[in-house]
C-alpha cells in the first residue's frame, strides 16, 4: 500500500482516477486562475483608474514577470515531479529533502533576482518596449512587485509541493488567500488612496507574503512533509534533479518572456506605422495576452494536477493507471480551452469591456487582437497536456523540447517574418498558426508513447484491480 511520509496512506497509488483527477486538477487550475489574477485584476483596476497608458506599462512590465514565475515555476515543478516518483517507490527520506532543499533555493533565487531587476530594472524595461510615455509607469510597477519577488518564488514552489504531499487544496487554499486580499485592497489604493499603478503593486506584494505564510505554515505543523533543518542542507543530486525534472516548465516561461519582448517591440513598431499607434497596440495586445492566461490557465491546472498522480504511478509500474489519467486530462484541457475560445469568438466586446472603455480606435483593434490572435488557442489543450507527461514521467528532454516548439521555434519566426509581409495584422496571424502547427508536432511525439504505455500494460505481470483501473 502507498505511504505518505508520515505513514498516512497515499490516495495516489489507490484512489479511482476520475476522483483523483478532479480533487487535484480544480485546486491547481483555481491556483494557476489566481497567478493570472494578481496581474489581471492589476490590469482591470489599472485600465479604469490610470487608462491605457497604464496598461501599457503592465504590458512592459509582464515579460519580467514572466522570468521570475519561469525560475518559480522550474524549481517547483522540477521539485514536485522528482518528491512524486520518489514517494511512489516508498523513498521518503529523499521526498523530504526534496521539499526542504526546494526552500532554500527559493529563497537564494528570489533574493539574487530580485537585486538584479532592481539594479538593471531602467535598461530592461527599455528593453522589454517602453516609451517615453510609458516609462514612468512601468518603473512605479515593477520595482515595487521586484520587491516581494522572494515571496512570490517561495508561495509557487511550495504551491507545488502541497501537491504533491496529497493535499491540492491547501495548494489552493495559499494561493487563492493572496488573491482574495489583492482583489479587495487594488481599489482601495488606486481609487481611494490615489497610489495609481504603485498601489496595484504594493497590494500584489502584500498578498504574496500572506500566501507564503500560510503554506510555510502548512510544512511547519499540517503536512505530511515536513520542514526540518537538517534536511535543509544543499544536497547536490537532489539540486541537479530538481532543475533537470523542472526545466521544461521553466523553459516554457522563459520562452514566453522571450516572445513577449519581441511582440511588444513590434506592436510598437508596426504601430506606429499603422493608424491604430504603438502605445494602443502594446495595450490592446496586453489586454489579449492576459486573457490567453486565463485561457490556458485551466489547461495548464490540470497538467499540473495530473503530474503528481503520473509520477506517482509510473514509480509504482502502474502503467494502466498512468495512460488513463493522461487522457483524462487532454479531454478535460480540451473541453475547457475549447469553451473559452468560442466565447472570445461570438462575444469580444463583453470580455474586452472589463478592462475599461477607450476610444473606438483602442476597441476596434483590441476585437481584432482577441478573435484572430486566439484563433487556434483551442489546441493547446493538447499540447500543455502532453508536454506535463513527459515532465510528470522523467523525460525531461522530450518535454524541454516540446516546451520550447509553440514560443520559440515557432511562433517568434512567425512574429518577426508575417509582419514584413502583413505589416501589423502579421502579429495577429502568428498566434493561430503557431498554435495549430505546434499541436500537430506536439501528436508525433505523444501518439508513440501512448503504443509504448500501452504495450507495458500488456506485459505487466501484476494484476490490476477494478479499483486500480477504475
Amino acid at each position: 500500500m502507498a505511504q505518505g511520509v508520515t505513514g498516512i496512506e497515499n490516495p495516489l497509488g489507490t484512489k479511482p482516477i476520475r476522483s483523483l483527477l478532479i480533487s487535484f486538477s480544480l485546486p491547481a487550475i483555481v491556483s494557476c486562475l489566481v497567478n493570472s489574477v494578481y496581474n489581471i485584476v492589476d490590469q482591470i483596476f489599472i485600465g479604469q483608474g490610470v487608462g491605457y497608458l497604464g496598461n501599457a506599462a503592465t504590458t512592459i512590465a509582464f515579460p519580467l514577470m514572466t522570468i521570475i514565475m519561469a525560475f518559480a515555476t522550474l524549481i517547483g515543478s522540477g521539485g514536485g515531479a522528482y518528491a512524486a516518483l520518489r514517494l511512489g517507490e516508498g523513498r521518503k527520506r529523499e521526498a523530504l529533502l526534496t521539499l526542504n532543499n526546494l526552500l532554500v533555493i527559493a529563497i537564494v533565487l528570489g533574493v539574487v533576482l530580485a537585486a538584479l531587476g532592481l539594479i538593471f530594472l531602467k535598461p530592461i524595461l527599455v528593453l522589454f518596449g517602453a516609451t517615453a510615455s510609458t516609462m514612468q509607469y512601468a518603473i512605479d510597477y515593477t520595482s515595487i512587485v521586484l520587491c516581494g519577488l522572494p515571496f512570490n518564488m517561495i508561495s509557487i514552489a511550495l504551491s507545488n509541493m502541497a501537491r504533491t504531499d496529497g493535499h491540492p487544496r491547501m495548494s489552493m487554499y495559499g494561493i487563492l488567500i493572496g488573491a482574495a486580499l489583492n482583489t479587495v485592497l487594488d481599489p482601495i489604493y488606486i481609487f481611494v488612496l490615489d497610489w495609481g499603478v504603485k498601489g496595484a503593486a504594493i497590494a500584489t506584494i502584500t498578498a504574496q507574503m500572506v500566501s507564503t505564510i500560510v503554506l510555510c505554515y502548512y510544512f511547519i505543523k499540517k503536512g505530511n512533509m515536513r520542514f526540518a533543518k537538517r534536511y535543509m542542507k544543499p544536497v547536490g543530486r537532489v539540486w541537479y534533479k530538481i532543475f533537470t525534472l523542472g526545466i521544461s516548465s521553466g523553459i516554457t516561461a522563459l520562452v514566453a518572456c522571450i516572445m513577449q519582448v519581441v511582440m511588444n517591440n513590434s506592436l510598437v513598431y508596426y504601430g506606429e506605422k499603422s493608424p491604430v499607434t504603438g502605445d494602443v497596440a502594446l495595450s490592446a495586445m496586453g489586454i489579449v495576452m492576459k486573457i490567453a492566461m486565463i485561457l490556458a490557465s485551466f489547461c495548464i491546472g490540470l497538467g499540473i494536477g495530473a503530474q503528481p498522480i503520473l509520477g506517482f504511478n509510473l514509480g509504482a509500474k502502474k502503467y494502466r493507471r498512468v495512460r488513463k489519467t493522461y487522457l483524462m486530462a487532454v479531454c478535460a484541457a480540451t473541453i475547457c480551452i475549447f469553451a473559452g475560445w468560442a466565447v472570445c469568438q461570438i462575444a469580444p466586446h463583453l470580455v474586452l469591456r472589463l478592462f475599461g472603455e477607450e476610444n473606438q480606435n483602442f476597441t476596434d483593434f483590441a476585437v481584432r487582437c482577441l478573435r484572430i490572435y486566439l484563433g487556434g488557442i483551442f489546441c493547446a489543450g493538447f499540447q500543455i497536456v502532453s508536454t506535463n507527461y513527459f515532465q510528470a514521467t522523467g523525460q525531461p528532454l522530450k518535454a524541454s523540447l516540446l516546451s520550447m516548439l509553440r514560443q520559440l521555434i515557432l511562433l517568434i519566426p512567425l512574429l518577426l517574418i508575417l509582419p514584413l509581409y502583413f505589416g501589423l495584422d502579421g502579429l495577429l496571424y502568428a498566434g493561430p498558426c503557431a498554435d495549430v502547427a505546434s499541436a500537430v508536432i506536439v501528436a508525433l511525439f505523444i501518439f508513440p508513447e501512448m503504443r509504448k504505455l500501452q504495450r507495458k500494460i500488456a506485459e505487466s505481470d501484476t494484476p490490476v484491480s477494478a479499483s486500480q483501473a477504475a
